[in-house]
């Protein structure tokens, strides 16, 4: 919404304490959800094709064999971000260091299919760039401290975080304090990223 200028309100939920009107609207009680009117969507890669299909300007390609290689990218996505997560939400750095290879291994993949950039498809955003940019926003704060040097194995990658990383549009999709958020939430659910955060706050 923010790449094609519509005017939206948002309201953010709280996962921990979702609010029974949420779970009323939301079949798997996730994010997002979009109210249209009277109708609900729900799945980010339903509301993306939805706004893609009614709001100019279109973020997929207009070449037929593009656009479907874009579909089968944003459908990767989920794969992709198992992987990833596999890393930054390991209980141990042993479960750390034994998921980077299914990690890496996604990595020279989606390497692989990137071009010259800065976007997935080249000059400008597209829905594959919003379907990877919240998991590699997140895998890029936690190896601040889990240090695994994975993105920097991969040029095309890393440049390309560091591009939707840079861009408002990306940044402006998260609360103000998200950074303190991602933290909570690691200490909660006791992962090995939050003991090293504590300890480098602990060494300040």
């Amino acid at each position: 919404m923010r790449a094609k200028n519509v005017a939206f309100d948002i309201t953010y939920i709280d996962l921990q304490d979702k609010p029974d009107w949420f779970l009323g609207i939301s079949p798997h009680g996730k994010v997002p959800v979009l109210k249209v009117d009277d109708e609900i969507l729900f799945e980010s890669n339903a509301i993306a094709e939805y706004l893609d299909e009614t709001v100019a300007p279109p973020l997929h390609p207009e070449d037929p064999i593009a656009r479907a290689r874009n579909r089968a990218w944003t459908d990767y996505a989920p794969s992709f971000a198992d992987a990833l997560s596999s890393v930054t939400y390991a209980k141990t750095r042993a479960d750390m260091e034994a998921a980077q290879p299914a990690a890496r291994k996604a990595l020279v993949r989606l390497d692989a299919a990137l071009g010259d950039g800065p976007y997935f498809n080249g000059p400008s955003i597209s829905l594959v760039d919003a379907a990877y940019a919240p998991f590699l926003q997140r895998f890029a704060f936690c190896d601040r401290w889990l240090r695994t040097g994975l993105l920097v194995e991969f040029a095309k990658v890393k440049a390309w975080t560091d591009m939707l990383l840079a861009d408002p549009r990306v940044t402006g999709a998260v609360v103000a304090d998200i950074a303190d958020r991602f933290i909570a939430n690691y200490r909660r659910r006791g992962f090995y990223v939050a003991s090293l955060i504590d300890e480098t706050a602990a060494s300040e």
